[in-house]
C-alpha cells in the first residue's frame, strides 16, 4: 500500500494529483477555507499573536487549501507597526505544505513546500482526509486468531498469511472487536466522487466478499501521534471519515478511486487506497502525546461552530433583494454540501489543542 500510493510511481505522487479522482470539502466550497480562516483567527488571539504563526497543510495534495488560505489571510502589508498595533497575521503567516508529490509549478512562491512535518509549530496543523491515506495493514479472523491479510499489487488476489505480531494483536485487541462481537454494520461512504458516474459495476469495499476483517491502524495512531509531537503550541485538526469502536465494520472499509469512480482496491499504484479511520483509537494516540484533552466532533458540528450557516434565506429576501437573496441561497447551498450528514458533514473533526484552549477557538 505504501509504493502503491507514495512509491516514484505512486497515486499521490505522480499524475494530476487527488482532485482529479475525489472531490474533498477543500475541493467542495469556500465556504471550508473560510471557517478554518476564522479558526485561524481565534487561535492566533489565543496564543497572543506570535511573530510567525504557522499554518501546516498535512497531506496537501496540488496545495489547494493553503492558495485559498493564502488569499483568506490577505496578502503581506508593505506599511510597518507600532508598539500599539500588532503586527498583521498576513506579515506572521507562514505556510507550509506537507507532500511527497514534487512541488507545482505554479504554486505561489509564499507557500513553502516540504516532505516531511516541520518541527516547533507554532499555530495549525491541519490534515484534510491524510490519515485515511496512511497505509494500513489488513488481517483477517480466523478460528486460530487474526492472520495478516496479503494482497497481490498486480492482480489484487488475496490470500492468507501470519498470525499478526503481538503489537498489532494487542491493537485489535483493544480497538477493533473480533467478528463475533462486533456489530454488523457497514460504514458509510462519504469521499465524494469527482464524476457524477459512481461506482464501477464490479468495485466492492473490499476486493472479495469474505467479512471477518480488521483493518489495524496502529501505523495511524503512530502518524498522528508524531504530528502532534511537532506542535509546540497550537492546534492539530484532522478532518476524515471514520468510525469509533462501537461501530466497527466487520467487513472493512478498503476502496479504491479513479478518475472519480469508485473502483477495486488493486494496489498497483492507478488508483487512490483508502480505508476509513479508527477515529478514537488515533484521538487516544494524539492526547497520549499532548496531554490535553482532545475534542471529536462531526464536520456538521464543527463548521457550524465556526459560524457555517446552511440556513435557507428567508423568502421575503426574494422580493426585496433578487440578487441578494440568490446569492444568499446559493451560499447557504454550499454550506449543506459541507454538512450533509449523509456526506461531507458525516466527516469526524479531531481537534487536538497543544498548550491551548480550545473553548476559546470554538464558539458554540
Amino acid at each position: 500500500m505504501a509504493t502503491a500510493l507514495y512509491g516514484p510511481d505512486g497515486f499521490f505522487v505522480s499524475g494530476p494529483g487527488p482532485a482529479a479522482h475525489f472531490r474533498t470539502s477543500v475541493h467542495a466550497s469556500p465556504v471550508f477555507t473560510s471557517c478554518l480562516a476564522r479558526l485561524i483567527a481565534a487561535l492566533d488571539l489565543e496564543l497572543g499573536q506570535p511573530d510567525r504563526f504557522d499554518v501546516v497543510d498535512v497531506g496537501a495534495g496540488r496545495g489547494e487549501l493553503l492558495r485559498s488560505l493564502s488569499l483568506a489571510v490577505g496578502e503581506p502589508a508593505s506599511v510597518g507597526s507600532s508598539p500599539v498595533t500588532p503586527v498583521p497575521l498576513a506579515q506572521r503567516v507562514r505556510l507550509v505544505a506537507v507532500e511527497k508529490a514534487p512541488r507545482p509549478e505554479d504554486l505561489p512562491p509564499q507557500i513553502e513546500w516540504v516532505d516531511e512535518i516541520p518541527e516547533g509549530v507554532t499555530g495549525l496543523l491541519v490534515a484534510t482526509e491524510w490519515l485515511d491515506n496512511v497505509p494500513l495493514d489488513l488481517a483477517v479472523h480466523t478460528p486460530e486468531g487474526w492472520r495478516y491479510l496479503l494482497v497481490d499489487p498486480a492482480t489484487g488476489e488475496e490470500s492468507t498469511g501470519d498470525p499478526v505480531s503481538a503489537e498489532d494483536a494487542t491493537w485489535l485487541h483493544q480497538w477493533w472487536p473480533s467478528p463475533s462481537r462486533s456489530p454488523a454494520s457497514t460504514a458509510a461512504l462519504i469521499k465524494k466522487f469527482a464524476s457524477e458516474m459512481g461506482p464501477e459495476p464490479d468495485a466492492n469495499l473490499l476486493i472479495n466478499e469474505a467479512g471477518g476483517r480488521g483493518e489495524i491502524g496502529r501505523s495511524r495512531d503512530e502518524a498522528w501521534a508524531e504530528a502532534i509531537n511537532k506542535v509546540d503550541r497550537g492546534l492539530a485538526l484532522a478532518v476524515d471519515y471514520g468510525h469509533l469502536r462501537d461501530g466497527r465494520p466487520v467487513g472493512g472499509t478498503l476502496t479504491g478511486y479513479r478518475g472519480g469512480r469508485q473502483v477495486a482496491p488493486v494496489p498497483d499504484g492507478s488508483c487512490d487506497v483508502t480505508a476509513h479511520v479508527a477515529m478514537d483509537s488515533v484521538a487516544s494516540a494524539g492526547e497520549r502525546v499532548a496531554r490535553c484533552a482532545y475534542t471529536l466532533v462531526s464536520q456538521r458540528e464543527g463548521l457550524r461552530a465556526l459560524g457555517a450557516d446552511g440556513g435557507r434565506p428567508p423568502l421575503s429576501l426574494a422580493s426585496r433583494d433578487p440578487a441578494g437573496y440568490l446569492r444568499a441561497l446559493a451560499a447557504a447551498s454550499a454550506v449543506a454540501e459541507l454538512t450533509d450528514p449523509a456526506g461531507l458533514g458525516g466527516h469526524w473533526w479531531l481537534l487536538q489543542p497543544v498548550g491551548v484552549a480550545l473553548d476559546a477557538l470554538m464558539a458554540r
